[in-house]
């Protein structure tokens, strides 16, 4: 008698992925089309059978309390797709033999009832005899317990569809002449990353005050009013600052630009509303500029609220171009307002942009020049390294201990709670002492891109402190006079990783800038947020070009000026 044997079958090898072999399949099926898979495909669920007798899963029958045809709770699929490419071909619908088809429940009545009960709240099995409030509204709440506090509430994004797209126009006339390079999504900037690089001081210029401690005790039962005080602040430019055009030719560095500039582009995703940048190639060193009266010299409002202010005839107190030049105003006379005027500290050197007649008219504002280093780890040891000049700016001190810090000084603003654009923010008369933490968060949400900014700002001039004051009108409808509500100090590390904000992110966005823009020929350029959509692009340009809408910005500010 032989022993029981058993033959290994050949195993046929797949080269082509998954699936079968040509060589295994019968002739009948050798035509037949195959819908190819992969292992990250999610299946949706064959058969339910923990559906109540009233939900039926027949997408032709008209089910649940809706009575929209095959859609309910029970019947939804998220992953209804087979496949890696989905063909109607292999789609399964039922046959009319089944429509007949039911499951036989054998549970007892209270286990029954126990169910439906946990499906639906307790509501879902039974028969509607009572007709439905009238105070409903229309609504109805998923879940019954939470009482009907909820009812006749609009729900989150309702009728968000039915919204008008807004459509901005770009920060700069672009000619039809223009060159567009290059163009990079949001999505692949927010990918970049580098490490941050360690700051060297190479030269301090100004002098600033020292903070009043006296507005750490104010609130909203002790307001004071915001002053108008006269200041002489200059702001110039990167090409036209002497310090970085000494800077140039001394070879110190090989990307020059101001925190504003540079805060903006580390930022760059966050924000919204459309900007540009001034791009110069000058003899293998790249200046990062700005244009004069242009985005950088005016705060945004609520740039990332969920309905951001518009641009009305009705309202024109809460547009967004007058709720910009309200923020930048507070600004000013906030940071001059909350200083000590009799004790300053003075830096090594004397302001460079003052003149005989403005020297003692001069704001409180100190100048750090401070040179970070871009080369890449994986550069080659005899490789030309890549310096990053940064003119930053704080604008108080405070002394803690027997140690002077540093700080920069920033207001929030609140204009009507009720207007378009608000946020759903709260008021901040009422809430601001008691509930500070719903206040921030809100002002977080909102202001997104404003207050990265700010935090980076403080960050890249090492300032130990970023004081922000909450500051309001003292009339919703008034727009001229304000009431500062309190003040909160922050540190600006905690306070960027608070706002979730990644440093790493955005030295990767400036060193893939400066390695884009060195690769440049000579001569200008323009970094374009587009208005609409998430994207960067970069356009070559004349001189002639900027000059134009230089001259053109310059009679539009005229104009509104006259007009006012």
């Amino acid at each position: 008698m032989s022993k029981p044997h058993f033959q290994l079958p050949k195993v046929y090898e797949s080269q082509g992925g998954w699936g079968p072999t040509n060589d295994v399949i019968p002739l009948k099926f050798q035509d037949i089309p195959y819908a190819p898979f992969s292992k990250g495909d999610k299946l949706g669920r064959v058969a339910d059978w923990t559906n109540p007798d009233a939900q039926k899963q027949d997408n032709r029958e008209v089910t649940g309390r809706s009575g929209r045809s095959g859609f309910n709770r029970f019947n939804r699929d998220q992953h209804q797709a087979y496949g890696a490419a989905f063909a109607s071909t292999f789609a399964y619908t039922h046959t009319e033999d089944e429509s007949s088809f039911s499951v036989v429940d054998n549970r007892s009545a209270n286990a029954k009832k126990m169910a439906i009960k946990a499906a639906g709240g307790g509501q879902r099995g039974r028969v509607q005899t009572k007709e439905p409030r009238a105070n409903t509204g229309g609504y109805r709440t998923v879940n019954q317990r939470g009482g009907r506090q909820q009812q006749g509430r609009r729900r989150y994004g309702y009728k968000d569809y039915d919204k008008p797209q807004r459509v901005r126009n770009a920060s700069i006339n672009i000619g039809a002449d223009w060159k567009m390079l290059d163009e990079i999504e949001f999505s692949r900037l927010s990918k970049l990353n580098f490490g941050i690089p360690e700051a060297e001081d190479v030269a301090s210029y100004g002098s600033v005050n020292y903070y009043n401690k006296a507005y750490d005790r104010v609130n909203t039962k002790n307001d004071k009013p915001l002053a108008h005080i006269e200041r002489v602040k200059y702001d110039t430019t990167t090409s036209e600052d002497p310090i970085i055009q000494q800077f140039m030719q001394d070879n110190k560095a090989t990307v020059f630009a101001t925190d504003a500039v540079l805060s903006l582009l580390m930022c760059s995703t966050r924000t919204v509303y459309p900007w540009d940048i001034v791009v110069k190639k000058v003899d293998d060193k790249v200046i990062l500029d700005k244009r004069p009266g242009g985005v950088f010299d005016f705060i945004t409002v609520n740039e990332n609220a969920a309905d951001p202010p518009a641009e009305t005839d009705k309202d024109t107190i809460n547009s967004w171009s007058a709720l910009s030049t309200e923020a930048t105003y507070i600004n000013q006379n906030f940071a001059r307002q909350v200083l000590d005027n009799k004790n300053q500290h003075k830096f090594s050197n004397p302001n460079p942009f003052a003149s005989e007649d403005t020297k003692d008219k001069l704001a409180s504002c100190g100048y750090r020049y401070r040179k970070f280093d871009l080369t890449s780890s994986q550069a080659e040891e005899d490789a030309e390294r890549m310096y990053l000049m940064v003119r930053t700016e704080v604008d108080a001190a405070v002394k803690t201990g027997n140690q002077t810090t540093l700080m920069t000084v920033r207001a929030l603003n609140e204009f009507d709670p009720n207007a378009q654009g608000a946020g759903n923010s709260l008021p901040w008369k009422k809430s601001l002492d008691s509930q500070r933490g719903a206040v921030v968060a809100a002002e977080m949400k909102n202001n997104a891109a404003k207050l990265a900014r700010w935090a980076v700002q403080a960050m890249l001039a090492g300032a130990e402190q970023l004081k922000l004051g909450y500051v309001a009108r003292q009339d919703p409808k008034n727009n001229n006079r304000h009431v500062v509500l309190g003040t909160q100090a922050y540190k600006p590390k905690d306070f960027a990783a608070q706002m979730n904000l990644s440093l790493t992110n955005g030295w990767g966005i400036v060193k893939a800038v400066a390695d884009m823009c060195l690769q440049l020929p000579e001569g200008q350029y323009i970094l374009l947020k587009d208005p609409n959509r998430p994207i960067l692009r970069i356009y070559a340009v004349s001189n002639e070009d900027l000059e134009a809408n230089d001259d053109e910005s310059d009679n539009d500010a005229e104009g509104e000026e006259k007009e006012n």
